[in-house]
């Protein structure tokens, strides 16, 4: 299996950076596997005090491979449900993983890529930045990341954004609590280090434990999301071998606008 991530450890920080920037940094199920084994490791790493998680090239994460996409389209509703299931424990891990987390958000972020950056601690991105949940287009809905992104930038802004697929800016994902600063590309790696540097001053058990606070008092506990996982796993795969959803994603395939776009 090709690595699809790189690990690098410097001073207590685990550096993550998803590594196919040929597809940018695309979801594949490769990905998703070492991406998640990789979040395991650092939280059970004594050594490591926080993770940076990024993307190399020019995107941070553009969601679904179109490969991926074309084989979930002719797999089975429980197949996709499965595959589904999978990504969802992704987010999940990250979410609640007991080290803080820094979303290093160095280009595009789209589907799944929002959902990285929302199960994230602390997001810091680009100005140059654009961002999407467009799974409507497909006849699709952001089922596995909802939970995460509605924390994140709350329910008002997500159901705008969940039903009109519209891409925005960095500046409005500041706005909204996407990301936490927007910053110049030359000015990224130092808002991120200034940024490890408060987090070094706290105590490891103590970060870990109002963490976990924040989130259970926000009703966000990680036993509800496992069982809201299991629903939203079974809504997309339901969703993807619908005659929409069929309809959505052979369009996109083949780069053709679906039979419900009455206007251009």
């Amino acid at each position: 299996m090709t690595d699809t991530i790189h690990i690098a450890d410097h001073a207590g920080v685990r550096r993550i950076t998803l590594d196919r920037p040929q597809v940018h940094n695309a979801f594949d199920d490769a990905l998703i596997a070492q991406l998640t084994a990789a979040l395991d490791q650092a939280g059970q790493d004594a050594g490591v005090r926080a993770v940076v998680l990024s993307g190399e090239g020019a995107s941070f994460s553009a969601g679904a491979d179109l490969n991926w996409m074309r084989g979930m389209a002719q797999a089975s509703e429980a197949d996709n449900r499965e595959d589904s299931r999978r990504l969802a424990r992704l987010m999940r891990t990250l979410q609640y993983l007991p080290k803080p987390t820094i979303a290093r958000v160095n280009g595009a972020a789209y589907g799944g890529g929002v959902g990285l950056i929302a199960c994230c601690d602390i997001a810091i991105g680009v100005d140059s930045a654009r961002f999407g949940l467009t799974e409507v287009k497909l006849g699709l809905v952001p089922a596995v990341i909802s939970p995460y992104v509605i924390h994140a930038i709350g329910l008002r802004h997500a159901r705008r954004l969940f039903l009109t697929g519209e891409l925005f800016d960095a500046a409005t994902a500041l706005q909204i609590g996407l990301l936490h600063q927007c910053v110049t590309a030359g000015q990224l790696d130092d808002a991120v280090d200034a940024t490890l540097k408060l987090l070094s001053k706290a105590g490891p058990l103590a970060q870990a434990e109002a963490k976990q606070l924040a989130l259970r008092v926000a009703g966000a506990d990680e036993a509800s999301a496992a069982q809201l996982d299991e629903a939203n796993a079974a809504l997309i795969a339901r969703l993807r071998v619908s005659a929409e959803g069929q309809e959505g994603l052979a369009a996109f395939l083949g780069k053709r606008a679906p039979a419900w776009c009455t206007q251009g």
